[in-house]
């Protein structure tokens, strides 16, 4: 049997009973269709392709689609459902847990961590502004009603985490990892904060800079090119954020992370940490195995753990939570905003980045709304409050003051004896 039938064979058993909307060509010329008027096209360049499929090599097909090998033609939902059930009846039969269990662990050194940074965010400044919000946030939005435009729905987060944070005029804010600064100068222009961000990033630093200055931010902001780990002092700062950003820190050095938020924290102090978490509980990859494509062309020794273990160690260092919040439903249109944005800007983009470029995120970013959508991943946005020596630090009796800002904040300043 040659490779062609082998391969259609195998195609045709694994969707015998759900086929598929696909038209395959192949790379002399001849075509093959599951059902009648695809939704899909999917062209292979290479007899090798047909190989990859066969293996069920779902990372590799992925890197062929970057390099030009594969083109794929269809609407954007119609391709990842195609992928995505390709994915799941093609993987290879090593379960998923089991390839995580066995990859060895990895080494999240000050170097490492800054190249793994430069290879994401370094692309391009100006690739990422072509399909960015207008303050350059690269996290899930916050929607109130799900029909915001982006620029209005990253607003409103920037704000939510302010309100979260109860920043004052005055008070010190570090924040960790700052990408384009668009939180920090936020919170500085409209809540009066002195701030420092830092970022591993050289297009971010001198990105953030430069916007800081435009804004004439200077003398209350100041932006570092600067690991977590080599920020200097103790109890330094009123306010700690860090948000999208403990991906990149490794689940190894999570306790390291979490001490040194508590260390630069002051007594009394708040700090909140917005970022993805799988749904594993053992902290595992979710869903098709197509990790390895996100592990080696998008985010190299990115680290998602379970909301658990997140909470596990933020405990451990004698922070308190204040409140925790699932954003799951905030990240798909957040990803499907970027994506419209993403299309529309094709031509720039691959100017701006190059065609491989554009189609790791063409790619990468819908299929990432499909895993949170899915439940694969979820996203939570985790505030805690480093109590004063001896009693509780004061803090607001309930959440309403999180959703209604022009009202005072009525704190709870610890027990009360009265006359007793």
């Amino acid at each position: 049997m040659s490779l062609r039938d082998r391969f259609l064979a195998k195609l045709r058993d694994r969707f015998a009973d759900d086929p598929l909307s696909l038209r395959l060509i192949f790379w002399d010329g001849g075509a093959f269709e599951f059902a009648p008027e695809p939704r899909v096209t999917i062209k292979l360049r290479s007899p090798r392709l047909a190989r990859l499929f066969v293996a069920g090599d779902i990372a590799r097909l992925g890197q062929a689609y970057v390099e030009g090998e594969i083109d794929v033609d269809g609407r954007l939902q119609e391709v990842l459902r195609t992928g995505i059930a390709l994915a799941e009846r093609l993987g290879r039969s090593m379960p998923v847990r089991l390839t995580a269990r066995l990859r060895a662990p990895r080494q999240h050194t000050t170097a490492a961590d800054s190249e793994a940074i430069r290879y994401h965010y370094d692309v391009s400044n100006e690739f990422y502004r072509l399909w960015l919000d207008r303050n350059m946030i690269y996290s899930c939005a916050y929607f109130e009603t799900g029909e915001e435009d982006l620029d209005t729905a990253q607003e409103q987060k920037l704000d939510h985490i302010c309100r979260k944070l109860r920043l004052s005029p005055g008070e010190r804010l570090l924040d960790i990892g700052c990408g384009w600064g668009g939180l920090l100068c936020w919170a500085a222009a409209r809540y009066g904060i002195e701030g420092v961000g830092i970022t591993l990033s050289d297009q971010q630093f001198a990105y953030a800079r430069e916007r800081v200055a435009e804004l004439g931010l200077t003398g209350q902001l100041e932006i570092r090119r600067q690991d977590y780990r080599e920020v200097p002092g103790q109890a330094v700062y009123d306010k700690i954020v860090s948000v999208g950003m403990y991906e990149h820190v490794g689940i190894a050095n999570l306790p390291l992370y979490f001490a040194t938020i508590a260390r630069l924290l002051r007594p009394g102090g708040i700090a909140l940490n917005h970022g993805i978490t799988t749904t594993d509980r053992d902290g595992r990859a979710q869903g098709p195995p197509g990790g390895e494509f996100i592990d080696r062309l998008v985010f190299p020794g990115g680290e998602v753990p379970h909301i658990s273990h997140v909470l596990y160690q933020i405990a451990g260092t004698g922070l308190e939570f204040l409140d925790i919040e699932d954003l799951r439903p905030h990240y798909p249109p957040t990803l499907l905003h970027w994506t419209r944005r993403l299309e529309a800007q094709r031509e720039a983009a691959i100017k701006a980045a190059g065609e491989q470029s554009f189609r790791i995120w063409r790619m990468y970013m819908p299929a990432m709304a499909c895993a949170f959508d899915r439940g694969w991943l979820s996203v939570y946005q985790v505030l805690a409050q480093k109590n004063r020596a001896g009693g509780l630090a004061p803090r607001p009796w309930t959440r309403r003051y999180q959703y209604l800002p022009a009202l005072p904040v009525p704190l709870s300043n610890g027990l009360d004896w009265g006359d007793l």
